[in-house]
């Protein structure tokens, strides 16, 4: 019996880059899987405010975009200015409310991934008669659909137990890819 197996011969230089690549990729998911472990509170904070930096900073192109394009027809001017307001108000209410911001983000993730997996539910179980592996449909289609009701009646409870397992999912995740960087190349 033969097996088939690719084998990339890279030089060091290559091989050292790689490394560095899988080493920080793994060092960064294991640093935020800590955090958000050790200070889930916080950890959800900093990625509100990192949303808030962003729409402020698309708020901005937004306005200038509006103002200052030559262009552009009026309505789309016009259209550019008010969503630019749209974004620098979440912004400023993000940064003045920063609880309040996070929890509304949370609530707002929990629902938006409960209506998702009940979709993905229905969607399963309209294609539950094409199917040869009926019972694993089913049971996926059921597990959707229950996990998305949960979330929808709970989505802060929901999103504290995903953020939990998103947290140790990157502490295990960032421990094998750096016990990858220092395994690529080896033979």
């Amino acid at each position: 019996m033969s097996t088939n197996r690719v084998v990339i011969d890279l030089d060091e230089k290559a091989t050292s880059v790689f490394r560095a690549i899988f080493g920080f990729g793994g060092l960064l998911a294991l640093v935020m899987g800590i955090l958000i472990l050790v200070w889930p509170a916080k950890t959800a904070m900093v990625v509100a405010v990192i949303i808030a930096i962003w729409a402020l900073i698309a708020a901005l192109v937004s306005l200038a975009t509006g103002i200052f394009s030559k262009n552009q027809g009026t309505w789309a001017r016009v259209g550019n200015i008010v969503v630019g307001v749209l974004l620098a108000a979440a912004a400023i209410f993000t940064f003045a409310n920063l609880g309040t911001a996070t929890a509304w983000l949370a609530a707002l993730v929990g629902i938006v991934v409960g209506i998702s997996w009940i979709a993905q539910g229905i969607i399963a179980l309209t294609l539950l008669g094409g199917t040869k592996a009926k019972l694993w449909t089913l049971l996926y289609a059921a597990l959707s659909i229950i996990a998305g009701v949960v979330l929808l009646f709970s989505p802060l409870l929901a999103v504290k137990v995903l953020f939990i397992l998103i947290g140790v999912s990157f502490v295990v995740l960032g421990i094998a890819q750096l016990a990858r960087a220092f395994r690529f190349g080896a033979n």
